[in-house]
């Protein structure tokens, strides 16, 4: 039964200064979990189920405009958990949208939080490292287009993969 998951991929050069970031302060699991805007966290599928959850996808993704996201600054979601988060100061709404589309049909699974795209950079690290990270990265800024979502897949040795990318549809133009 293969896990996946639905995201948005932070493109270069930012997503591998974040992973290393991650890297270097510790969280251990980090280099197996490329840097990214989740819409569907980890969820394990049947095979069967496997080329319906593609479908989905594809057409949800033309559903939504293209966007531009800019990332600036640190969050957290301590004390509920402990995670220190770069924050989207622009591209929030399309993010959410984006996520009320994929969240439907084969992927209507509850949320255990309610959802707010963010970009993790400190998990499963002791308090002080969560602190450093939310204080190193509080001047962090970065600005990109989102162009697809990706779906990704879980191989227990290499990390998450995409397996395939989903274009969105285009700025301006006639949504499907």
């Amino acid at each position: 039964m293969p896990t996946i998951g639905v995201a948005i991929a932070v493109p270069e050069p930012w997503a591998s200064e974040l992973q290393g970031f991650r890297e270097d302060n510790g969280d251990a699991s980090a280099s197996l979990i490329p840097t990214h805007i989740t819409l569907v966290p980890p969820l394990d599928v049947d095979d069967d189920v496997l080329a319906g959850v593609e479908e989905h996808l594809g057409a949800a993704a033309s559903r939504v405009e293209s966007f531009h996201v800019r990332l600036s600054g640190t969050g957290t979601f301590r004390p509920v958990s402990p995670v220190v988060f770069v924050a989207l100061a622009e591209g929030e709404g399309g993010c959410r949208q984006l996520e009320h589309e994929v969240r439907s049909g084969p992927l209507a699974v509850e949320a255990t939080y309610p959802y707010h795209p963010h970009v993790t950079v400190a998990h499963h690290v002791p308090e002080e490292a969560l602190q450093a990270a939310e204080e190193e990265l509080a001047g962090f800024e970065c600005d990109f287009d989102v162009a697809d979502l990706s779906l990704w897949l879980l191989d227990d040795e290499r990390g998450w993969q995409v397996a395939r990318r989903f274009p969105l549809a285009a700025a301006g133009g006639a949504s499907a």
